[in-house]
């Protein structure tokens, strides 16, 4: 297995099987995001009690996600994707089922723990089905599931709540779950497990109570005002003192619940910090660009899927390119390429105006998916590259797990940002706007309206211009981040694995 072995004549069918699993859990994740207005609207609720549907999710996810790698050990990879997999087509069901929001929340609580268990295992999977020399090429179809998930999730969230039923949103698990379920029982091999390193039950509540208590941190911190809210105050304090203690109990022990002997390996170190970073970018991009759009530039839900659609085409195609390059080229020019391409999209966003034509978004868009898919391949390709397949099931769920801290991060920081610098803005656009402004009485004096409507309406035009700006300086400083990058990029290591026709595979220290 670790060069590929008996599975390659079942490659093609085993990629399918667990990139179906990735995709429903990748998708999960973002397509309930444009049904949250709809099942607040069903069950009569307010915005922070909806919001639950998600925390809930994104907790219980965060909190599974570092045990993934000891019950692959423990019980093999094929039967835990087997039995996440059926539960989570299970709870799908009872979610799109429930007739209440706490029935709703119940569900997407195990949703989240079963769902932990597909991207890391999936990586696992295919980095053991095809041999060291393509890596780069399994890494390009893994990166078609993570990167386009989150970009048609909205998109096809939108179509089939505004012509359906927000509830398809969740049914639509359970035939994805059962054609998955069928090709791993099918094509997935068995690898040898049973583990008998004891379960590290201290290690595993530090170190889960501490990521959800940041994840939820992260989650909760702008709605409640971050650190004016006591709830908040709490989970910073459990977050930070459980994380920071983990090191040091796992230095004490044995056989810790995970190594952090694996951060020894200066690739897999660079590769977390780059993918923290690159989490960051792509789901804060993510989430800004649907409600600047319907927000500020009212576009219709299903019309701002349509716009945001070529950003996974391009992504798509970077993956299937980059696949064959990474081959003939060393994957850091490939990575910091991507890198560059990202950091100018993401400029050219923060010139965006209240004016601009919606084309602008869509070249936009498919310029930085092109970015994205030139980063995530290589980055994950190099990261794993000298790590040895007996650690992969250790490997794996932190390399994942870092990546969804990253867009709590980057939702957080973006959000807390824009808030906050649409008030600042907002003050300096209307400091002029005094009742001794000649302007402002001008202003009133001409238009043929009641001067109370007049003046409402000028506030919103400046809320308006007040949030296209902040919008511009989120996406400035992501542009900045993806610079910030370049040289932790360049700092990893590759021994180049180059494929030559008719030729013995040839490895060259780069």
């Amino acid at each position: 297995m670790e060069a590929g072995g008996e599975s390659h004549l079942h490659r093609g069918p085993i990629t399918i099987a667990v990139m179906l699993a990735a995709l429903m859990q990748v998708l999960d994740m973002t397509i309930a995001n444009v049904a949250l207005p709809h099942m607040q609207g069903s069950f009569s609720t307010n915005l922070d009690s909806i919001k639950w549907v998600l925390t809930s999710y994104i907790v219980a996810s965060a909190v599974a996600t570092p045990m993934m790698g000891w019950l692959a050990e423990r019980f093999g990879r094929r039967n835990v994707l087997l039995v996440s997999i059926a539960g989570f087509a299970f709870f799908s069901f009872m979610v799109g089922a429930s007739t209440s929001l706490a029935e709703i929340v119940i569900a997407r609580i195990f949703q989240g723990i079963l769902g932990a268990a597909f991207t890391p295992i999936a990586q696992a999977v295919l980095l053991d089905t095809y041999p060291r020399e393509k890596h780069g090429k399994a890494m390009a179809i893994f990166a078609l599931g993570i990167l386009v998930g989150p970009i048609i999730g909205p998109t096809l969230g939108g179509y089939i709540t505004e012509f359906y039923s927000w509830r398809w949103c969740f049914f639509i698990n359970v035939p994805l779950g059962l054609i998955a379920l069928l090709m791993v029982w099918n094509f997935v091999p068995r690898r040898p497990h049973g583990d008998t390193r004891p379960f590290d039950m201290m290690g595993f509540v530090l170190l889960s109570l501490g990521i959800g208590a940041l994840q939820y941190m992260l989650d909760r911190g702008n709605s409640e005002n971050w650190f004016a809210s006591t709830e908040i105050v709490v989970a910073a304090i459990t977050a930070f003192s459980l994380l920071w203690m983990y090191p040091w109990y796992a230095s004490l022990k044995r056989d810790p619940f995970v190594s952090l002997g694996l951060f020894r390996d200066r690739n897999f170190a660079l590769g977390t910090v780059l993918m923290l970073m690159l989490g960051m970018v792509l789901l804060g991009t993510g989430t800004l660009l649907p409600p600047l759009m319907q927000n500020i530039l009212d576009y219709p839900v299903f019309t701002t899927g349509l716009i945001l659609a070529p950003r996974g085409i391009g992504a798509m195609v970077a993956a299937l390119v980059v696949g064959r390059l990474i081959t003939r080229i060393n994957p850091r020019y490939l990575l910091v390429t991507g890198l560059l391409i990202n950091a100018f999209a993401l400029y050219m966003l923060s010139g965006s105006t209240i004016q601009i034509n919606s084309f602008y978004f869509v070249w936009v868009g498919f310029v930085q998916g092109i970015g994205l898919g030139l980063s995530f391949v290589p980055l994950t390709t190099m990261t794993f590259f000298t790590i040895p397949g007996r650690l992969r099931n250790e490997a794996t769920p932190i390399y994942n797990l870092v990546r969804n801290i990253g867009s709590g991060i980057g939702i957080s920081i973006v959000f807390t940002l824009l808030t906050r610098n649409t008030q600042i803005n907002h003050a300096q656009l209307t400091s002029q706007l005094t009742p001794f402004s000649a302007n402002l009485t001008n202003f009133l004096a001409q238009v043929p309206l009641p001067p109370r409507l007049a003046l409402a309406l000028l506030d919103g035009e400046a809320t308006r211009q007040a949030a296209m700006i902040a919008y511009n300086d989120n996406f400035l400083l992501m542009s900045g981040m993806m610079l910030i990058m370049v040289p932790i990029a360049l700092a990893m290591r590759y021994h180049f694995v180059k494929e030559e026709p008719g030729a013995t595979t040839a490895v060259a220290m780069e």
